[in-house]
């Protein structure tokens, strides 16, 4: 009885959104784009058994295929603790699906002729060129070497800085502990305070050499701001929000915007731990690229149909096509180690782009799909993925901070893909 109510529910949320909002993108049916309404009913199975088991708040799920709109539901709860139904324009924090949108930033300057890849990032933030690399000792101690070479803006890209994050589960290095937390520099101090902070610290790897997920992207946008002359999030939204309608997409949510903000339970579901998303309540003081973003699951629908059209919606063109192309095709060689899978444990078979995990290969990844796929999460719960080949863009929204969140992004890929009958 209660799942039949939470499905209710869900679908009259649904016909709502229908009504009163303009959907992100043009609506069709499911069988007219080769999917299976059954299929694509097992998502409010899923939903409703999960948000019933009190496992997760809620939910908003878009998906698309050739540019139409096929899936645009509500699930659940915006917040917990006061009760307040889900809304289909929901604002999420976005966590590190923050960064597809600044990588997005950089390569507009790129095009233009002002950030090629092979610049050196020491040109725009000098204190780069003097970091060296911590190299661990058998007796525990560090090692301070000089850069074999230096950091590039191609290695901010693909997460080959040498820069990390402190307290990532899948670090193991002693180093990590002398790095902050991915959101932290923002919440204390301004970009050039984040960019004195991190310059301090040792780099974990030489240059170049491995994939580390960590600040990479966040040293991107302060190049973007000293490179723009603007704030990071000027910039995005004169050149890639606003012009794609994507209204609700901020670094700094209004008032308006933060009775609609997704929040977690109090307490992590599998742990019965505390948990919080901190962003939420605690205002950042520069625009952290990596991580500090806010938008709606139809906002970042259009973001990602955007790059999935080749840099171009209704009109809009953010980037070129061949751009594009470069961006989403994989940038780890056979030199550098490939970490990608140990960050995020349903990516086997996929290499790393210019801020996308990209699928190299058929087989290996715990998720299905094909070869070109790219995709990125955030940590809050949040999940995208583009498939080319299927010219499929599929956006998820939660507010589940914990270990939970790899679950769902498992779950919801699992039942997208078995819902497509051609």
């Amino acid at each position: 009885m209660r799942k039949t109510v939470i499905a209710a529910a869900a679908a009259a949320t649904s016909l709502a959104f229908s009504i009163a909002h303009a959907a992100p993108l043009p609506e069709t049916s499911a069988h007219q784009v080769g999917f299976s309404e059954q299929g694509l009913a097992r998502l409010d199975d899923f939903f409703a058994r999960e948000i019933a088991a009190k496992r997760v708040p809620g939910a908003v799920v878009a998906i698309a295929r050739d540019g139409k709109l096929v899936r645009y539901k509500a699930y659940g709860q915006l917040d917990p603790v006061k009760g307040t139904p889900m809304p289909i324009d929901a604002v999420f924090a976005l966590a590190s699906m923050t960064k597809p949108m600044a990588a997005v930033a950089g390569l507009t300057l790129m095009e233009q002729g002002k950030l090629p890849l092979q610049a050196k990032v020491a040109e725009f933030y000098p204190a780069f060129a003097d970091m060296k690399v911590g190299v661990q000792q058998v007796d525990g101690s560090l090692k301070m070497e000089p850069q074999a070479q230096p950091i590039f803006i191609h290695d901010l890209y693909r997460h080959t800085s040498g820069l990390m994050y402190g307290g990532r589960p899948d670090s193991s290095s002693a180093l990590a502990r002398l790095y902050p937390d991915g959101t932290a520099p923002a919440v204390e101090g301004d970009t050039q305070a984040f960019i004195d902070r991190i310059t301090q610290l040792p780099l974990v790897h030489q240059p170049g050499t491995e994939f580390e997920y960590g600040f990479s992207i966040d040293v991107l946008g302060a190049v973007v701001e000293k490179v723009s002359g603007q704030r990071l999030g000027e910039y995005l939204a004169a050149n890639v929000w606003k012009p794609l309608g994507m209204k609700d997409a901020t670094f700094h949510p209004a008032e308006a915007q933060r009775a609609r903000l997704a929040r977690p339970f109090p307490n992590d579901p599998l742990t019965g731990k505390p948990q919080a998303i901190k962003l939420l309540d605690t205002a950042t003081r520069f625009d952290c690229g990596g991580a500090c973003s806010f938008a709606t699951v139809g906002d970042y629908l259009r973001f990602g149909q955007m790059l999935l059209n080749g840099g171009e919606l209704d009109g809009k063109r953010i980037l070129s096509p061949k751009t594009v192309h470069h961006m989403t095709s994989n940038h780890l060689g056979p030199e550098i180690k490939n970490n990608v899978a140990a960050v995020e444990p349903h990516r086997g078979g996929f290499g790393f782009g210019l801020s996308v995990a990209v699928r190299t290969g058929e087989g290996l990844s715990s998720v299905p799909g094909n070869p070109g796929e790219f995709t990125w999460n955030g940590a809050y719960g949040t999940q995208f993925f583009c498939d080319p080949k299927e010219r499929l863009v599929v956006v998820v929204g939660t507010a589940a901070p914990g270990e939970l969140r790899k679950y769902y992004r498992e779950n919801v890929q699992d039942i997208v893909y078995g819902a497509m009958v051609k």
